[in-house]
């Protein structure tokens, strides 16, 4: 590919090749000719044939779908980053193919006719062109079908501050996340304004009215989003992810100013996910930081997928509610006494990972061997099991 063309020139050439509403039936801008729209389509049913969560797609090897959290390759020969780029690229909406342009990398979320909506990831590795594709569902879950304890429901009842969802990559945050989202769109009547870098989720408006920002289609950048969406006069203002300073510091500030403000981080403890807002901050700035999450911070809630005995998984996670102690140490940096709050605060709906985990063996959802794996204090989990 020439991707030495300026961006704009090479979306509106991609733009005039495909012509098409299906967007599958795409012409290849090197060739000129129609692209065999059964190869894209093709991986994407073998996807959905298979029960996988993602389409991984690399040089050098054959597809990958992701199934339980496992990887299974396709009976097919290695893919080459050429044919990658042909099959993905011209599939995305304008906004993406001018991104992949330019930095070589996009996201963007793909409908594809008859099977679904997927999460698009088109990237280079070593100079050669990958993708990962991930499923998502045609509705958001209902909160009570997703195995976690029913304390998290409370979450859905603050009327403001800020909720952390932490976890690792592909540990269930964004689907945890749309399924309080539409648990509070059922029940309440409130404004939701949702900010995400693709809309996975699409919310029906039920109960309450819910708009939807997609990063590149209807707004720029998340901080840019952002300051529009507080001035919207939102009940709840969801971040699908905090990425940057700008967005935590405008995220933090909404919520203490009396929106409910729900999103998600990579973390995977409650300390690491409080610790990571104020460590994206120069030193100078931090104890401002710090003062504010710690007025503004309402939960952190951490999760992880096991494999659940019999198939497919369970998650395990992990919730403090903050209260007065939790501020004082968040104030003061002593983030390794948050683990005690948890302990502290279980009146108010905390519970440990270790608690949880003991829950799920003693329900025969997961195996003791896994839960050992996962816990962060082995012996505090063996001596809940024992009980």
């Amino acid at each position: 590919m020439g991707w030495n063309e300026e961006p704009d020139a090479l979306a509106d050439e991609l733009n005039a090749l495909a012509g098409a509403s299906d967007p599958l039936g795409i012409v290849s801008r090197e060739s000129g000719e129609a692209l065999d729209p059964s190869r894209l389509r093709s991986w994407l049913e073998q996807l959905a044939r298979m029960s996988g969560s993602d389409l991984l797609l690399v040089a050098g090897v054959p597809p990958g779908v992701r199934v339980d959290g496992d990887i299974r390759r396709l009976d097919e020969d290695p893919l080459e980053g050429e044919e990658i780029e042909r099959a993905v690229l011209p599939a995305l909406p304008a906004y993406a193919q001018r991104r992949y342009a330019g930095d070589h990398i996009a996201d963007a979320a793909l409908a594809v006719p008859g099977l679904g909506r997927y999460r698009v990831n088109l990237h280079r590795e070593r100079g050669r062109a990958a993708a990962t594709i991930r499923a998502l569902p045609s509705r958001a879950p209902r909160l009570s079908s997703l195995n976690l304890p029913a304390g998290v429901e409370l979450l859905t009842r603050l009327t403001h501050g800020l909720v952390l969802i932490g976890g690792a990559t592909g540990s269930g945050k964004t689907t945890t996340l749309a399924a309080l989202v539409d648990e509070i769109n059922r029940r309440d009547r409130r404004h939701i304004v949702t900010i995400e870098d693709p809309v996975e989720y699409e919310h029906r408006h039920a109960g309450s009215i819910v708009e939807q920002i997609e990063i590149g289609v209807d707004a720029p950048d998340f901080p840019t989003a952002l300051r529009s969406v507080v001035r919207q006069a939102p009940d709840v203002i969801v971040v699908g992810e905090m990425r940057d300073p700008e967005t935590m510091q405008i995220a933090v500030q909404a919520a203490g100013i009396g929106h409910l403000v729900l999103t998600t981080l990579h973390t995977t403890d409650v300390a690491a996910a409080v610790g990571r807002i104020a460590d994206n901050f120069p030193p100078e700035r931090q104890p401002t930081i710090r003062q504010d999450l710690s007025m503004g911070l309402s939960a952190v809630l951490i999760q992880s997928l096991l494999p659940r005995i019999g198939g497919g998984r369970v998650p395990a996670s992990e919730l403090l509610v903050v209260g007065y102690g939790a501020r004082q140490h968040i104030r003061k940096n002593a983030l390794q006494h948050l683990n005690q709050e948890i302990t502290i605060t279980r009146k108010a709906g905390s519970y440990t990972l270790e608690e949880e985990l003991a829950s799920l063996v003693k329900r025969n959802l997961v195996t003791r061997e896994d839960a050992l794996l996962r816990a962060s204090h082995p012996e505090e989990f063996l001596k809940i099991l024992a009980t």
